[in-house]
């Protein structure tokens, strides 16, 4: 009787072990950026440090990128399964390869941070000054492969104005020693960098390209076809967690920095911390966010700027909204909820 009551003790204790073990078991994942670790993308950073990810019973891992096409093929390769991306580059991606979807889940920057730098011994204050001027980017830069949609918005021919493509560590430097008259890039990063080079931001002539009549979004959570499809409650769970992350974000940006210097010590705390800012007030805590939340996209909009985008990039198809983007992955509406 003593035997059978231990062996049923045990029979209990291993089903036990075996349900909890169930209970443990992740859904691993692997994240990449498009860029390196900067306090803008703090959010997924905060969700893996304070075991938000592992609450919603992930396992994920999170690497740097090399831009946004980079990600974008990543995912679509199924090397990662989720990333970070601009949506235009998505859409292009998805445009020329038909047979390899990825889809935006999740979008963070509302409004795009694409536009253009010039100094004033570049003579121009104005769009119409561009004309003749010499403009440089990296060629893969997601401004300057959208100048053409810029010029036709503001009414200047794109072909009156050269361009010369240079490594991005050569962008800015080139633009203070005069070698082009211009640059293209994202506005956290190229008025930081220019900063950085001795330049005082107040007389950068600044046009971003949301104040010229072209709406696009930026840069989202993106996952493969393939993950959407077999894990569609990791998805709702990876945006849970980073929905958390993006509310702690905001709620103490200087917390969120600490968070980025111990992923990367190397990362420099103050430039950081006015990266982050200059991201809050351009490209994520916009009027739209602010007073309906983050994350969701308007349609209509998204349909316009892919107009615009396959217009710029002279794409042959032209990617419907549905198959560029999903609503069905994100959290309740007052987990999106962002203030100050």
């Amino acid at each position: 009787m003593l035997r059978r009551s231990l062996l049923g003790a045990l029979g209990l204790g291993s089903l036990l072990l075996v349900s909890s073990g169930a209970a443990r078991a992740e859904t691993a994942i692997k994240f990449t950026l498009d860029w390196k670790f900067q306090g803008p993308t703090a959010a997924f950073l905060i969700a893996e440090a304070r075991g938000y990810f592992t609450e919603e019973g992930l396992s994920v891992t999170i690497d740097s990128g090399n831009g946004s096409a980079g990600a974008v093929t990543r995912v679509a390769s199924g090397a990662y399964q989720m990333g970070f991306a601009d949506i235009n580059s998505l859409v292009e991606f998805n445009a020329v390869n038909p047979g390899q979807p990825v889809k935006a889940v999740m979008m963070i920057y509302d409004a795009a941070p694409f536009g253009l730098y010039a100094l004033p011994a570049s003579g121009i204050a104005q769009p119409a000054d561009l004309v003749g001027k010499t403009l440089g980017a990296p060629v893969f830069d997601a401004s300057y492969k959208l100048f053409p949609a810029f010029a036709t918005a503001v009414g200047i021919d794109p072909q009156a104005v050269p361009r010369v493509n240079m490594d991005p560590p050569l962008r800015e430097a080139m633009l203070v020693r005069g070698d082009v008259d211009v640059i293209t890039g994202h506005y956290f990063t190229s008025m930081l960098d220019l900063e950085s080079k001795g330049v005082d931001p107040a007389t950068v002539t600044v046009m971003l390209y949301k104040d010229f009549g072209l709406d696009f979004y930026g840069n989202a959570v993106i996952a493969s076809g393939r993950f959407i499809q077999e894990h569609p409650e990791a998805v709702r769970a990876f945006n849970r967690a980073v929905a958390k992350g993006m509310q702690d974000l905001v709620a103490d940006p200087d917390g969120a920095i600490e968070i980025v210097l111990a992923k990367d010590p190397l990362a420099d705390a103050e430039l950081e911390k006015k990266r982050l800012a200059m991201a809050l007030d351009v490209n994520i805590l916009t009027p739209q966010v602010l007073e309906n939340g983050f994350g969701a996209v308007d349609p209509a909009r998204l349909a316009r700027s892919i107009e615009q985008l396959a217009g710029a990039l002279a794409l042959e198809e032209k990617p419907a909204v549905e198959s560029i983007w999903t609503a069905e992955f994100l959290p309740a509406a007052d987990a999106r909820k962002l203030g100050r």
